[in-house]
C-alpha cells in the first residue's frame, strides 16, 4: 500500500491530536527499542509486539489479527531484518482500518430535510457535552439547530444541555423531568418540521439496562423519529469515553445491538486515554469514527482523520 511513506513524507500537522494521543504513544514507545535491537524476526519479537499493542487497548482480538497479519507478510515478502517492520505495521493499521473501502467520516447530511441525529451511550461518556459541541459547529457553518433534551430521567441532565445551549446560542427543547424521552423527541419534531430547523440533535438517558430494555426504549424513540420524519435519524451516533477502553467495546456490542448504530464519537482522547480503541471498534464492529474530543473547550471536538491519527501515533518513533 506504501501508505508509510505518503504519510511521514508529507508529515501532516494537528497539535490537538499528537496530545490527545500522548497516552497511547507512550505505550508504544517501546516499539522502535524493540525492532532495532532485534537481530532477527521470531516468535519472541512477535510476542513482545502483541504486548505493545495490547497495552495500547488496541483489543486482544484485533491484535490476534492484527500479529497474523504480520507474520503473513513477512512470509510472503520474505522479510528478515525487524527495522522492515515499521512501515508494514504502518500500513496494516491502515488497512484494519480502512477495510478497502472509502470512511465516511462526514455526517449524513440530506438537504431540504430536518436532519435527526441520535446520540446514545452510558451515562457520563460526554454525550451533552458532545451535542452542545456539534450544535456550535453546526450553526457556524449556518445550518439551524436544534437540541432535545431526551434524557429526562438523569438529574441535571436537562439543565446541562440548556446551559449548552447557551453557550452554543441554540435553541433546546425541553419537558418536565421524568417526562417519556419518546414523546419529548415527537414534540421537539413537529417545531422542527414547522419552523424548518435543518438539524435537530437528541440527547438520550444513558441508562445501560438489560439489552431487552435498552433494545425496546431505542426501538420506540426511532419509530417515534419515523412517524414524523420518515428519512431520519440519518445519524445515530454511539458517543464513547476513551479513557473506559476495553469496557467501550462491551459498550459499542450492546448499542450495536440495540438499535442502528451508524458511528462513534470517541470522546476525552485529551492524553490520558489510550486511543487503540479506535482500531478496535473498527474491526470488530465495521463502525466509523466520525469525530473525537481532544479537550474540554467548545471548539476541541474534531472530525475524525485517520492519517492524523497513525501519524500520532508514530511521528516519534520513524
Amino acid at each position: 500500500m506504501g501508505l508509510f511513506k505518503k504519510l511521514f513524507g508529507k508529515k501532516p500537522k494537528n497539535e490537538r491530536y499528537q496530545l490527545g494521543l500522548h497516552k497511547t504513544k507512550e505505550n508504544l514507545g517501546s516499539l522502535k527499542a524493540i525492532l532495532a535491537t532485534s537481530s532477527k524476526i521470531d516468535d519472541e519479537l512477535f510476542d513482545s509486539l502483541e504486548d505493545i499493542f495490547i497495552q495500547a487497548d488496541i483489543g486482544i482480538d484485533t491484535v490476534i489479527y492484527f500479529i497474523d497479519q504480520l507474520r503473513q507478510e513477512v512470509e510472503n515478502k520474505h522479510i528478515s531484518d525487524p527495522n522492515d517492520l515499521a512501515e508494514i505495521i504502518v500500513d496494516k493499521m491502515f488497512e484494519i482500518y480502512l477495510k478497502g473501502e472509502l470512511v465516511q467520516t462526514d455526517l449524513n447530511y440530506d438537504e431540504h430535510e430536518v436532519n435527526v441525529y441520535l446520540f446514545v451511550g452510558v451515562n457520563g461518556v460526554g454525550k451533552t457535552t458532545t451535542i452542545g459541541k456539534l450544535a456550535k459547529q453546526l450553526k457556524d457553518d449556518g445550518k439551524k439547530v436544534m437540541m432535545v433534551a431526551g434524557d429526562t430521567f438523569r438529574a441535571g441532565a436537562i439543565d446541562q444541555l440548556v446551559e449548552w445551549g447557551k453557550r452554543s446560542h441554540t435553541f433546546v427543547y425541553t419537558k418536565e423531568t421524568g417526562s417519556d424521552p419518546s414523546s419529548v423527541i415527537y414534540d421537539a419534531l413537529e417545531i422542527a418540521r414547522a419552523e424548518k430547523y435543518d438539524v435537530v440533535l437528541c440527547d438520550t438517558a444513558g441508562r445501560l439496562q438489560t439489552k431487552v430494555n435498552l433494545m425496546a426504549e431505542l426501538s420506540k424513540m426511532k419509530r417515534v423519529i419515523q412517524k414524523s420524519l420518515p428519512n431520519a435519524p440519518q445519524e445515530t451516533l454511539l458517543v464513547i469515553d476513551a479513557t473506559t477502553g476495553q469496557n467501550g467495546m462491551r459498550q459499542a456490542e450492546v448499542f450495536k445491538e440495540a438499535t442502528d448504530v451508524s458511528g462513534i464519537i470517541l470522546t476525552k482522547l485529551d492524553g490520558t486515554a489510550k486511543g487503540g480503541i479506535v482500531l478496535a471498534i473498527r474491526h470488530l464492529y465495521n463502525l466509523p469514527i466520525k469525530y473525537v474530543g481532544l479537550g474540554e473547550k467548545i471548539d476541541d471536538l474534531v472530525m475524525f482523520d485517520i492519517e492524523q491519527y497513525i501519524y500520532g501515533l508514530f511521528k516519534d518513533f520513524f
